[in-house]
């Protein structure tokens, strides 16, 4: 996740919009994410893509019994969503051009996987890589990014896209017929690679609002809307990355020497951010923590993962951020996947 850029608040405003229809509240969406509710009103507030699939995973952890969610979300992006990108390309020439722009422009999107173009017989073919996601969450932003993609063209065409076809490399879920009724053309299954062909005619047509000044300004701001993006790389970020790494220092000391710096240094770039290391291990240790206590391993295997000398270290730890203790989490997150697994009728 290293190479990810900062990006707009408005993807993570989607998933919180779509986890309230569903139930979920806003916090617990935003949980561990390090985004508080009040920033979702900021229309310029950024975020970093971290914390975005930090909201990801706890949609997709607390709506389990919907396992399409991650349809139903990119079903929901707009062009709008990107800001001057979107209006780059709404004002494309074609569907080609405006995708293929898309891609040079990705750290402008919401995606989390990687594109490719490639000219074929068939016409355009689009293959989204997701070797960078983790692989709990592959699936889920697969079908979110590839029915984004789709959404976004309809959007750029103003009318329904047929494609030539839509293949993924997962095996086919319980809910493939509605893969089927949003992609509009023949899906399959357990492919070598995801992708979508888009014909000829189809990636080569006029777009309605077509207009090459317009398209010439946007693709400028973007140039420099991504100048400035990637040429700040948040040092919280990189301190999250180093944290996140197996056997990772939890020394504030360590980690400076590790990312060639003064401690004092170190400190200084945090606060400017707002944060501290203590804000950031405590974060890191916790989500860590669920993720650990949900897949099995035990109070004294977690401690020894997360640097604590003593069990009852990260057991007081974990009591200070979630108010009970490991082994009630574990039966109470038990219990209700129990209940969510009960209540869901079945495909």
């Amino acid at each position: 996740m290293s190479d990810w850029k900062v990006r707009g608040i408005g993807s993570v405003n989607l998933l919180v919009s779509l986890g309230v229809e569903h139930g979920v509240s806003a916090s617990d969406c935003l949980r561990g994410s390090s985004i508080s509710v009040k920033s979702l009103e900021d229309p310029f507030c950024e975020v970093e893509a971290s914390q975005e699939l930090t909201v990801a995973r706890n949609l997709q952890k607390q709506l389990s019994h919907l396992p399409d969610i991650g349809l139903q979300a990119g079903q929901r992006y707009r062009l709008t969503d990107y800001g001057i990108l979107g209006y780059a390309l709404l004002s494309s020439r074609s569907l080609r051009s405006a995708i293929e722009f898309g891609i040079r422009n990705l750290d402008l999107t919401f995606a989390f996987n990687s594109y490719r173009t490639e000219n074929v017989a068939e016409g355009l073919r689009v293959v989204l890589d997701d070797s960078r996601v983790p692989e709990d969450y592959r699936q889920m932003l697969v079908e979110r990014d590839a029915a984004a993609t789709v959404a976004l063209s309809r959007q750029m065409l103003l009318k329904p896209l047929p494609l030539r076809r839509a293949s993924f490399r997962f095996e086919r879920p319980s809910y493939a017929t509605r893969f089927e009724e949003f992609f509009l053309g023949p899906v399959s299954f357990g492919a070598p690679v995801h992708e979508i062909v888009i014909s000829n005619e189809w990636a080569d047509q006029l777009l309605p609002q077509a207009d090459e000044r317009t398209a010439r300004m946007c693709e400028e701001q973007c140039g420099q809307l991504l100048d400035r993006r990637r040429v700040r790389t948040r040092m919280s970020e990189r301190v999250r990355q180093y944290l996140l790494r197996p056997g990772a220092t939890v020394r504030m000391r360590g980690l400076a020497a590790e990312l060639g710096m003064a401690p004092r240094t170190l400190h200084r770039h945090l606060a400017a951010e707002g944060v501290s290391f203590r804000q950031l291990l405590d974060e890191v240790r916790q989500t860590l923590a669920e993720e650990m206590l949900a897949h099995g391993m035990t109070v004294d295997e977690i401690a020894e993962r997360l640097g604590y000398s003593e069990a009852s270290s990260f057991t007081h730890a974990f009591k200070r951020w979630k108010g009970i203790s490991p082994r009630t989490y574990r039966c109470k997150t038990t219990n209700a996947d129990l209940r969510a697994i009960s209540a869901w009728p079945g495909p």
